[in-house]
């Protein structure tokens, strides 16, 4: 006796046009945050999280500020609107506030958005999303 194997795709319908599109909810719909992109909009604000992610430790807003020429007072600002925005933490010891990078919390953040996007990439854009990476089709 012969057993022949049929194998079906199932392709998820995709909606036709943004209108369309705007009434599907998605997981990317929860994902995409005003607040932490306009945290990182802002060139001075990514030089601080550059500095604190590359010290890996949590450092006093005086040390931070050492690594680009703000002033102290714009620096704190900038660093509270990182920390609103997720992506830092916050301690306070007397006078001195220490902030860190949330890395387990950031990396989860950008690894879902990654996969919300490849969940919305067609099979006809030319890249090879399905196999785990969204970018041009190796030949």
């Amino acid at each position: 006796m012969a057993y022949t194997c049929i194998m079906v795709q199932i392709s998820k319908r995709r909606p036709r046009s943004p209108v369309q599109a705007a009434k599907v909810d998605r997981p990317i719909d929860g994902l995409l945050n005003p607040a932490l992109f306009r945290a990182l909009s802002d060139p001075t604000r990514l030089r601080l999280l550059a500095c604190l992610a590359k010290c890996a430790r949590p450092c006093s807003v005086g040390e931070v500020a050492e690594c680009c020429s703000v002033d102290l007072s714009v620096v704190s600002r900038h660093l509270g609107e990182l920390a609103r925005a997720g992506l830092l933490e916050s301690t306070k010891q007397g006078r001195t506030v220490s902030y860190r990078v949330r890395f387990a919390e950031v990396a989860g953040v950008f690894r879902a958005l990654a996969d919300a996007l490849e969940e919305c990439c067609p099979e006809a854009c030319g890249c090879e999303c399905a196999g785990g990476g969204c970018g041009p089709k190796k030949r």
